[in-house]
């Protein structure tokens, strides 16, 4: 248990530092863009490049690890979307953005820290896979669906640059696929370089949970809608629950990849679910409390999965 509370508490309590930053100290919202600019584009970029180009080609060869974990991520997504069809007799658009808080998790703020502070460097290609994956995913199913509610007016070749251009200018995966080719050919910065990256990677994980917590202190929450008593329980327990039984099925999957996928998949609805809700003006209010509640909520299902990998509890 002590291990449990030292991997847990440093985690959750630069969150908290974050969210009483932001209920305490009254500043603009717009002073949070500079940080978020530094988390996306520089920080966690850097993370992923130094580490994945450090990494041996072969084992960054796993394709069966992300058909399963996108395939997983695929199967909430449209259970959530389901239910959101059912709950808004069909409003198609609403349904999106709650199938999309059922099923994307923060795997770009909270993703990183937690795997690389809870299992060390092994987890870095399994969570940077799982992130260009799953956001190809994302980037690829959203606009398609709001075209199809008739929120989003764009023709299918605006629509086809639009998916194209989300996906291969994201900066993770940029920075995931100079890594992969620093890999392949095997280059290595110079020595002045490699510093800089490692100063910035240090960086990427306290800056993006405080600023993840200062996000969430700054939305509103009027109500708690009655569909969160399912969406939540369908993101932070069920997709890593149905991600456990189809990697331990496959039996070829490294343990420390199981662990990290698991770990990913138990993380709250990502702030992206409130943007996406912004962009189309479609369920923002509601999407803005899925964001802040899944988070309180993860508290609970991060530190219970943390248990059950920590004191090797999983059944893999």
């Amino acid at each position: 248990m002590n291990d449990l509370f030292t991997l847990a508490l440093p985690f959750f309590g630069l969150i908290l530092l974050g969210f009483l930053s932001g209920k305490i100290a009254s500043l603009p919202e717009a002073g949070l863009t500079w940080l978020n600019f530094f988390v996306v584009y520089i920080a966690l970029p850097s993370l992923f490049f130094r580490l994945i180009s450090q990494t041996p080609l072969e084992e960054l060869n796993n394709w069966s690890f992300v058909a399963a974990t996108t395939a997983t991520t695929y199967v909430v997504f449209c259970l959530a979307f389901a239910f959101g069809l059912w709950k808004t007799q069909g409003n198609m658009a609403e349904a999106t953005i709650q199938g999309l808080a059922g099923s994307y998790s923060n795997i770009g703020y909270m993703g990183p820290g937690l795997t690389l502070a809870a299992l060390g460097p092994a987890a870095t290609v399994p969570t940077a896979l799982i992130f260009c994956f799953d956001s190809v995913l994302l980037f690829t199913l959203i606009p398609i669906f709001m075209a199809l509610s008739g929120t989003d007016n764009k023709n299918w070749r605006e629509l086809t640059y639009y998916v194209l251009t989300k996906v291969f200018l994201h900066p993770f995966i940029v920075a995931t696929i100079l890594g992969v080719l620093a890999a392949a050919i095997d280059i290595e910065p110079p020595i002045w370089i490699d510093t800089m990256l490692k100063i910035l990677s240090g960086a990427a994980a306290p800056c993006a949970l405080f600023a993840m917590g200062v996000a969430v202190a700054l939305r509103k929450v009027r109500r708690i809608p009655a569909e969160l008593g399912i969406l939540l329980p369908i993101k932070l327990v069920l997709h890593p629950l149905l991600l456990l039984a189809l990697l331990s099925f496959l039996g070829t999957v490294p343990p420390v990849w199981i662990h990290t996928a698991i770990l990913m998949a138990c993380l709250p609805p990502a702030a992206n679910v409130f943007i996406v809700a912004q962009q189309y003006d479609v369920y923002v209010e509601r999407a803005s409390s899925a964001v802040m509640l899944g988070t309180l909520v993860s508290v609970v299902s991060v530190t219970f999965f943390l248990y059950l990998i920590t004191q090797n509890k999983l059944p893999i």
